[in-house]
């Protein structure tokens, strides 16, 4: 029986959703992962998105929580609103509740990716703050440490991303797109996630 790995995602303006993509390739590349793409709901209304300019969404399918303890590990992604993760991501935890109070999720590993607007927009703060999430749901945390080498000292270009997990910058106005560091840090968090879960899998 397959390994899943769950991708859950917001993206408003498709930078989380690119780094969802590539981290799914990397947890595909495990030998006997199965990585699933999804979104969590929407709440803004189609009115505020248009005057937003905010792209229509895409074809990836909208996650229940109570679809959650289907997956063996997952990879938790959004961008960030005021150095946390966004009002969509929070909602979608605030209905796990009853998954919560029974710990259906507790022992399960869990890794955080984000998107920012600019080099000082909280991605180190997004993270911490989403830790206080998996806490309580007793989920172990992942954080991709410096397990990706040298990219993690790049100095010579921007790069998003740190420690806790893989990032990209998407400018103020939106139009900055994750670039092949970042792609390639991605790829490395699902590659390392989807090697843990099918360790702690066969224990």
């Amino acid at each position: 029986m397959a390994v899943k790995v769950y991708i859950v995602y917001y993206s408003l303006y498709g930078h989380v959703e690119r780094l969802a993509e590539e981290i799914k390739k990397g947890a595909d590349s495990v030998d006997g992962v199965e990585a699933t793409l999804w979104q969590v709901p929407e709440t803004l209304p189609e009115e505020v998105l248009g005057k937003m300019g905010a792209p229509p969404k895409s074809d990836v399918p909208l996650i229940n929580p109570k679809e959650l303890p289907e997956g063996d590990g997952f990879v938790f992604g959004f961008p960030t609103r005021f150095g946390m993760m966004a009002a969509q991501f929070k909602s979608f935890l605030d209905a796990t509740g009853s998954l919560w109070q029974t710990q259906k999720l507790a022992g399960r590993p869990a890794g955080i990716f984000y998107s920012t607007g600019s080099q000082g927009g909280g991605q180190e703060t997004t993270a911490l703050t989403a830790i206080t999430q998996l806490v309580h749901h007793g989920m172990l945390f992942v954080p991709i440490g410096y397990t990706f080498g040298s990219g993690m000292f790049e100095m010579n270009e921007v790069k998003g991303g740190n420690p806790y997990g893989a990032g990209t910058y998407a400018g103020g106005d939106g139009s900055r797109q994750p670039t092949k560091l970042e792609l390639e840090q991605a790829f490395h968090q699902g590659k390392y996630i989807a090697t843990i879960t099918k360790k702690l899998k066969k224990e």
